[in-house]
């Protein structure tokens, strides 16, 4: 298949992007790494008469340091940068680890950070990742721009609070409470397949090791990512035992709306929310009482 004809363009700069989806508004579509949209268009599902490649505008790859001891990630940072970055796997270990889950190598070696939250499908792995880690997410528009929690971003599925004339310009994730600890687990049909059900979680303990804060979010559990927060609710103040975690993962039922489709009916998405929960608490919790009394 081949895509229905388009125009291009390659800006250099954001502002010239910008002015680009000013001109031609909802006829354009914005082209980061390609891997979503590309496809698309071949099967002609979309048919953008305007084509805005990022892919030389510099000034959105990045991997930085926060002051705060965080990160920033440009929009059109590679998947595979952010997979091999020291800097990420000491700041957002949340984030290294769940980067290899993300299709194939070759995927991430052209996938944008970025462009997988605008494009805000919620059987990827990133969008519910910025969910988990509390991420802000930065776009930028002829009027200026704005700066938007990631659990107010992801609206439903592939749609985004962004308005037509905005560009996704980075990811900022911030630092790990002292004492957390982190996990990401998902079952796919084979490897680089999207997940049947996946889940980040995080917990924080105190200093009486009791859970000062937990958080659980789904991929392809619902139409965005899915934050249970009944599940958590039930571990705050609580140990961590194995009767409390087993609680959380009945209750993590309550949270999610998974639905059936050609690989899994939503009866065994649920199974799968209730056996990762019960693994991925675990496994963060033991994270976190690792760190003993670190600050």
């Amino acid at each position: 298949m081949k895509p229905a004809p388009f125009k291009y363009y390659a800006p250099d700069t954001v502002s010239e992007a910008l002015g680009l989806l000013g001109e031609f508004g909802y006829d354009a579509k914005i082209l980061a790494g390609g891997q979503s949209l590309i496809p698309t268009m071949n099967f002609r599902l979309a048919r953008p008469a305007v084509l805005i490649d990022l892919n030389r505008v510099n000034e959105l790859f990045y991997i930085n340091p926060d002051n705060n001891g965080g990160l920033r990630i440009g929009a059109m940072t590679r998947e595979r940068q952010v997979e091999l970055s020291p800097l990420v796997a000491e700041r957002a270990p949340l984030v290294a680890e769940t980067m290899p889950h993300i299709a194939h190598e070759q995927i991430r070696n052209r996938g944008t950070f970025g462009g997988c939250m605008a494009h805000a499908d919620p059987a990827a792995e990133l969008p519910t990742i910025a969910v988990a880690t509390k991420a802000s997410i930065t776009v930028r528009g002829k009027t200026g721009e704005r700066v938007i929690p990631a659990e107010d971003f992801f609206l439903s599925l592939f749609t985004t609070v962004m308005q037509p004339d905005e560009i996704l310009t980075e990811v900022s994730i911030p630092p790990l409470a002292p004492r957390t600890g982190w996990s990401f687990m998902e079952v796919a049909r084979r490897h680089g397949d999207y997940a049947l059900i996946g889940v980040a979680a995080t917990v924080t303990l105190n200093a009486d090791n009791q859970c000062e804060e937990a958080r659980l979010v789904y991929v392809s559990a619902g139409d965005r990512p899915e934050n249970a927060q009944n599940a958590t609710g039930l571990l705050q103040g609580q140990a961590l035992t194995a009767e409390a975690i087993e609680a959380a993962a009945d209750a993590a039922d309550k949270d999610v709306a998974p639905g059936t489709d050609i690989h899994a009916t939503s009866e065994y998405r649920r199974h799968l929310v209730r056996v990762l929960t019960r693994k991925a608490l675990t496994q963060a919790a033991e994270r976190a009482a690792a760190q003993g009394g670190q600050s």
